[in-house]
């Protein structure tokens, strides 16, 4: 079921999505050498807790799932794409780090992720970095009234293939609010006029997920929760919550 918020409900949201904005600065900020993904978490951790703010990702257990999540943000290195759960391991100069976190505040919820470099960063990376960036500006630019849930998968896929890039199969955007997870699903690639309408209210976390050796494949780690790149080539997750409105898009998780 899909909900469309009220202004009342979008303020809210906002307000969401400024804690889920400042615990990803305060945990980029953090994050050099020699620092492990277990601190960045706790960075986080505070960040939500001075907040008055829960964490939708702990103990967050999907179907896919052996075990709960344990943690505030998924931490990304490398050849890892998604859900990466923080470690004891220690960053590196020249890392690539994508970090995805959520919050809960007053009863809605707030989803965002940023992928940078740690120290010196390689071209390659910056490059990949950067297109992810702009596939996610070009989904949220097609994300008004009128179009479809096709429309924002089709502008983001175009991006993607343009560099030659590869888009995590079978992942994507999806509705947000009251929980991190609403319908509906958001496709990283598809035929424009196609899906779900888009109306005022509607909400959605627009997320592209790009992988530098072009393949779409993914193996998944014993963990069950960790997907890295099938080829070890690296990866880049960016995120925004989004509200659909007469206006135009309107980003929520912004600082």
């Amino acid at each position: 079921m899909v909900e469309l918020k009220s202004d009342a409900g979008l303020a809210a949201m906002r307000e969401a999505g400024r804690v889920v904005a400042q615990a990803l600065a305060a945990v980029r900020e953090q994050a050099a050498p020699g620092v492990s993904l277990l601190e960045l978490d706790e960075v986080a951790r505070g960040v939500l807790k001075a907040a008055g703010a829960a964490s939708p990702f702990l103990g967050y257990r999907p179907s896919f799932a052996p075990v709960p999540f344990p943690a505030v943000i998924c931490a990304s290195v490398n050849d890892a794409v998604v859900h990466g759960i923080p470690n004891g391991y220690r960053l590196r100069d020249g890392d690539l780090v994508s970090i995805d976190c959520g919050a809960l505040l007053d009863g809605w919820a707030g989803d965002s992720a940023v992928s940078f470099t740690v120290g010196t960063a390689r071209p390659e990376d910056t490059a990949l970095i950067e297109t992810t960036r702009r596939a996610l500006e070009a989904g949220i630019a097609a994300a008004v009234v009128g179009n479809r849930t096709g429309d924002i998968a089709h502008a983001i896929g175009t991006v993607a293939r343009a560099g030659r890039y590869g888009l995590l199969d079978g992942y994507g955007g999806h509705g947000i609010g009251r929980r991190m997870h609403e319908d509906p699903h958001v496709a990283n690639e598809g035929r424009p006029g196609r899906g779900y309408p888009l109306r005022p209210g509607l909400v959605l976390a627009i997320e592209p997920m790009l992988l530098a050796g072009g393949r779409d494949d993914h193996r998944t780690d014993p963990d069950g929760w960790t997907l890295r790149t099938v080829d070890g080539s690296r990866a880049a997750h960016v995120e925004h919550t989004v509200a659909i409105t007469e206006d135009g898009p309107r980003i929520l998780t912004l600082l």
